[in-house]
């Protein structure tokens, strides 16, 4: 069965980079969007950030933005996301999504696929 696998996570101090991983096992990588969304404790699960099959185009939630970056490696079945100034609000686990077709998603609802999910803790 498919799937996702997120590494990277940990404890970082406000202000530091970190940049998660997830590669995608047992599916054909270019016919998905993919996605990352995180869930603090207490909240809903909100979208991050999306990238298209093809890597050409991606989108971020407005908070994101300038912030951190998201990307793809066709060649390693691998979707990155760089995230740089952290803050304490970032603090969340942090899940990977897998969306079939060529189109970003920003609601949970359109991904099929689904990461167990990688902890990110910023500390002020």
């Amino acid at each position: 069965q498919v799937q996702l696998v997120e590494s990277g996570g940990g404890l970082v101090q406000a202000g530091d980079s970190l940049r998660l991983s997830c590669v995608a096992s047992r599916l054909t990588f270019t016919n998905y969007a993919m996605g990352w969304f995180r869930q603090a404790p207490g909240k809903e699960r909100e979208f991050v950030a999306g990238i298209s099959w093809s890597g050409a185009r991606s989108s971020y939630a407005d908070s994101m933005k300038g912030r951190f970056t998201i990307s793809r490696d066709k060649a390693l079945n691998t979707v990155y996301l760089q995230m740089d100034s952290l803050k304490p609000e970032d603090t969340a686990i942090y899940y990977c999504a897998a969306r079939r077709g060529i189109e970003i998603g920003t609601k949970e609802g359109q991904y099929t696929y689904w990461g167990q999910g990688t902890q990110v803790t910023v500390s002020s």
